[in-house]
């Protein structure tokens, strides 16, 4: 596997898994906010998506043909991360594959070293080759998978890739409660000053 496809391989990996972090959840819980600044499993996939296809679409001269007008000027805060009523789970899963073919598509097009540019970064910064943005949205995606892991052990428990995931510990939930509390009479022993 040269460098390119390893990359792809990735990419495509972590995609998997993050759009497979909704699976099995009601609408509800697909798309509740979960923290404070309003984080939530479709958001986090609808928001790869859509950065996914300017990334892969618009810097190399790709534009895949598709309005996100959650990315206009005038779109509600944060648009891009989080669906209003009218927008479905079954649009943004749609959306989801959509762009992962067209990434697919102009990964498999163009050499590593094809030149592009992010015109919504720096002017000192603007100029990437597709090497750079293959690594940039591997880490991208990598980054709100973890978010998007967090989410959904908040919801059900659910863990990593499932239960059969090898780098997932399989406790009972006794024994996952035991651990907790270990950590938990750990920080507080620190909070009180004690080493």
């Amino acid at each position: 596997m040269d460098d390119k496809e390893a990359l792809h391989y990735y990419l495509r990996l972590r995609r998997a898994d993050l759009l497979a972090k909704v699976d099995g959840l009601s609408e509800y819980d697909s798309r509740r906010p979960l923290t404070p600044t309003g984080t939530n499993l479709l958001g986090l996939v609808k928001h790869v998506a859509s950065v996914q296809l300017g990334y892969f679409g618009e810097v190399f001269g790709r534009p895949a043909g598709r309005d996100l007008p959650w990315l206009n000027d005038d779109a509600a805060p944060e648009a891009d991360m989080w669906l209003p009523a009218e927008e479905t789970r079954e649009q943004i899963i749609e959306l989801h594959q959509f762009s992962a073919a067209h990434t697919d598509a102009t990964i498999e097009a163009l050499p590593l070293d094809a030149v592009g540019e992010v015109p919504w970064w720096s002017p000192g910064r603007r100029r990437v080759t597709l090497h750079q943005i293959l690594v940039h949205m591997c880490v991208e995606t990598a980054q709100h998978l973890g978010h998007a892991d967090i989410l959904r052990e908040l919801i059900d428990g659910a863990t990593g890739r499932g239960p059969d995931d090898p780098n997932i510990p399989q406790r009972s939930a006794e024994e996952w409660a035991e651990h907790w509390e270990r950590i938990e009479t750990a920080a507080r022993h620190v909070r009180h000053g004690a080493t």
